[in-house]
Parts: structure tokens; C-alpha cells; sequence
């Protein structure tokens, strides 16, 4: 029976197979844009736990979140918490998200945007850095060794950071192989979208020395970040907990650890 991950990947797949447009020409229009606000910089900048907050409006697990949510109104309110950074959902058949929530969520605040979606193919980094965003998401259960490497270089050529997301310690050390200087470790199973909070504590002594760390899923409280914080994490990403809160701002002051 097919995953939540194997259907998404295939719809993915399928779409950057119909893709006709001409890499090359992306990339140049990408490598004329001025340069980003810096993610990774913007997670170390402070002596506190750093916070990546979430702009989504349904997940395939729990359905509807917020799906009429405001995505500049929430972007600021983010930054008025004093999150560091910004993720934004832009895939819409499964989490109902846009290109159009990113471009708004960017212009409206001052934030490092991240683009979270399943990245397959060299051309989703191009629209990353054409779309506005600062950052974006490698999955290592999505790609194979060469994808890998090869969707990090370009991102890193297009003046883009890559946020190499990995759920166990193989794929830890797949991203290690792969360059990666920013690594998040998704506590959520992408195959059954189960949730283990010990997760990221466990792989965290195995981290590459210098990357920065982050924690994904599973946030919920202070008392997580600050297990979170404790095991050595730069950052939490959280979504469901703040996109679901009566006080997003107030919620992300509180993970600041």
C-alpha cells in the first residue's frame, strides 16, 4: 500500500516530468535577483532558541488547519513574536498552499522565508529563488545520493540555503555526504506521519560539527523546546501548534527558549 510520502513524491514526479521549460533559462533569470535575506545567518543570530514558524493551512494527516488564513496578517504576527524565520507551504494538492501565501508572506514582514515543499527536480530550486524564497527544503527520503548533491549545489548557487531534512541516522549521514551545512530532523514519519519526540535528542550527538540544527514536528510547548534547547538544537519549525493558536504571537514568544 502506498505511503502519504509515496503519493506525494509520484504526484511530484509526475509534475516535473510534464515540466518543459528550459532549465537554463531559469537559472540565469534566478541568478539576476538580488541576493536573500539569509536563513541559516538569521537562526544563529541570537542567544536563544531560535524560531522557524509555519504559514499552513491543512496537512494530509489532520486535514483543515486554518485554511483561510491570512498569510501576510500571519507573517507578521510571526514577527512580532520574534520568530527568526518563516516556512511557507506552497504545495496545494496535499497542503493546500500557494506560491501566491509565500510571495505574500515575504512582503509582508522582514523575515528569511523558507519554501516548504517536496523538491525533485532542478527546477523547483529555480522557482524557490524565483518565487522570493530564501531557503529550501531537501528531503533525503525523497532523493536519491546524486539528486541530493546536485539539488544542494544549485541551491547553493542561486544564493539559496538548503534545509536538508533527514529522519533517522542513515539519512543523517547521506546529508553529511551531500554537503549539508543546515540540517533539520523531522520527528514526524513520513511514511505513517506518526510523531517521535525523542527523535531529534537521539540524533543530535551525530550531527556534523558546525551545521545548524533543527528540530521539526512535535513542538507543541515550551517544555519541548526547551528539551530541544537542552539537546543542542539551534531551532525548532513548528506549524500545527501556532497556525491552531488563539495567540501565534504570543505562542512563538513562548518556544524562544
Amino acid at each position: 500500500m502506498a505511503t502519504y510520502l509515496d503519493t506525494i513524491l509520484a504526484a511530484h514526479r509526475a509534475a516535473a516530468g510534464r515540466d518543459e521549460r528550459d532549465l537554463h533559462g531559469l537559472i540565469e533569470r534566478a541568478q539576476a535577483l538580488p541576493p536573500t535575506r539569509g536563513f541559516a545567518v538569521a537562526l544563529r543570530g541570537s542567544d536563544r532558541l531560535a524560531v522557524i514558524s509555519e504559514i499552513k493551512r491543512r496537512s494530509p494527516s489532520k486535514g483543515d488547519l486554518f485554511p483561510d488564513l491570512d498569510p501576510a496578517e500571519l507573517a507578521r504576527t510571526y514577527e512580532r513574536g520574534g520568530a527568526s524565520c518563516l516556512s511557507v507551504l506552497t504545495d496545494r494538492e496535499f497542503f493546500g498552499g500557494s506560491v501566491d501565501d509565500l510571495r505574500a508572506a515575504r512582503g509582508a514582514c522582514g523575515l528569511p522565508v523558507l519554501r516548504k515543499d517536496f523538491t525533485v527536480d532542478p527546477r523547483d530550486v529555480a522557482d524557490a529563488r524565483l518565487m522570493g524564497a530564501d531557503a529550501v527544503l531537501l528531503i533525503v527520503a525523497a532523493l536519491d545520493d546524486a539528486e541530493l548533491k546536485h539539488l544542494h549545489q544549485l541551491a547553493t548557487h542561486l544564493g539559496l540555503d538548503a534545509l536538508v531534512e533527514v529522519h533517522d541516522e542513515h539519512e543523517l549521514d547521506r546529508a553529511a555526504a551531500a554537503g549539508a551545512t543546515l540540517i533539520g530532523v523531522n520527528q514526524r514519519d513520513l511514511t505513517t506521519f506518526t510523531v517521535d519526540r525523542d527523535l531529534a535528542a537521539k540524533l543530535r550527538p551525530a550531527m556534523p560539527e558546525g551545521a545548524v540544527t533543527v528540530a521539526e514536528s512535535g513542538v507543541r510547548h515550551r517544555q519541548d523546546a526547551e528539551a530541544l534547547r537542552t539537546a543542542g538544537y539551534d531551532a525548532v519549525l513548528v506549524g500545527e501548534s501556532l497556525v491552531t493558536s488563539a495567540d501565534p504571537a504570543a505562542a512563538v514568544e513562548d518556544l524562544r527558549i
